[in-house]
C-alpha cells in the first residue's frame, strides 16, 4: 500500500483500565525529546512531553483517573458529556492545573481560562492555538447543527517542533482545511455527529498531516478512510482503539 501505512494494535492486557500502561501508546520523536502519546479511547487523550502531562476531554467512563498522572494542562473541546466531565477534571487536576476550553464549557469549570475560536497563547511552556470546530452538514434537527460554530475547539497543540491537531467534534471545515505544517492529527469520523471517511479523507488531502489517526469513529467502518488514502503520498493512517 505505497505511501500509507495501516498500523492496527489490541489493547494492552494487563493492568485495570485506570492505569497507564493499559492503553496503546505511540511515540513521536521531536527536537525536545519523545512525546508519548497514550490513546484512552473515543475522544480521549494524554500526551507526555518535557515533562508536562496534557489531558485531553478526559472521561471517567473510560479511565480510572486517579490512577492516571496529574495533569498540567487539560485541554476541552466542547460541553458534551463525554468530552466535559467535570468528575474527571476534578480527580485530575492539581493546583497549578491549567484548565482551557471555550466559553460554553468553561461556565462549569472551576478556573478554566476561555480559549475561543483563532485563539493562540502558551500554557504550561506549551503553544495552543484554537481551531473552529462545528457541522457544515449534519443536523440535529433541521437547521440545528449538532456542534454550533463557535461552541466547540479543536486544538494545535506545539510540542518542540511538532504540531498536533486534535480537531474535536467537527466536520472538515474551511479552518481545518487550510492548516499547515501538521506533523500528527485525529479526526473525529463518529456518525452522524462529525466526518464521513470521505469528509476526513478530504481534508487530510487539504492539509496533509504526515501522521493521520481517526479518533471518535464509534461504529464507523475506518478501513474506508485507509482506502480513500490509499496511494496518498505523506500520509500515514494509524489505526487505534478510539471508538
Amino acid at each position: 500500500m505505497k505511501g500509507l501505512l495501516l498500523l492496527c494494535a489490541l489493547v494492552a492486557a494487563g493492568p485495570g483500565p485506570g492505569v497507564a500502561g493499559a492503553f496503546e501508546t505511540d511515540v513521536i520523536p521531536t527536537s525536545g525529546g519523545d512525546l508519548e502519546i497514550t490513546f484512552i479511547g473515543h475522544g480521549t487523550l494524554m500526551f507526555r512531553h518535557g515533562g508536562k502531562v496534557i489531558h485531553v476531554d478526559p472521561w471517567t467512563e473510560l479511565a480510572d483517573y486517579g490512577k492516571l498522572p496529574k495533569a498540567d494542562l487539560i485541554l476541552v473541546t466542547h460541553e458534551h458529556r463525554d468530552h466535559l466531565d467535570l468528575k474527571a477534571i476534578e480527580t485530575v487536576r492539581k493546583a497549578e492545573t491549567v484548565i482551557v476550553a471555550p466559553e460554553a464549557a468553561a461556565k462549569g469549570i472551576r478556573g478554566a481560562v476561555v480559549m475561543r475560536n483563532g485563539g493562540s497563547a502558551p500554557f504550561q511552556g506549551i503553544r495552543i492555538e484554537a481551531v473552529a470546530a462545528y457541522n457544515l452538514v449534519h443536523m440535529r434537527s433541521p437547521g440545528v447543527p449538532y456542534h454550533p460554530r463557535g461552541a466547540g475547539n479543536g486544538y494545535v497543540i506545539r510540542f518542540a517542533d511538532r504540531r498536533v491537531y486534535v480537531a474535536g467534534d467537527t466536520e472538515n471545515t474551511p479552518e481545518m482545511k487550510a492548516l499547515r505544517d501538521i506533523d500528527v492529527a485525529f479526526l473525529p469520523v463518529n456518525l452522524p455527529y462529525t466526518m464521513t471517511p470521505e469528509m476526513a479523507a478530504d481534508a487530510a488531502k487539504a492539509f496533509r498531516p504526515k501522521i493521520l489517526y481517526p479518533y471518535h469513529y464509534g461504529q464507523t467502518d475506518v478501513g474506508r478512510l485507509v482506502a480513500l488514502l490509499e496511494g496518498e503520498k505523506g500520509i500515514e493512517v494509524r489505526i487505534r482503539n478510539m471508538k
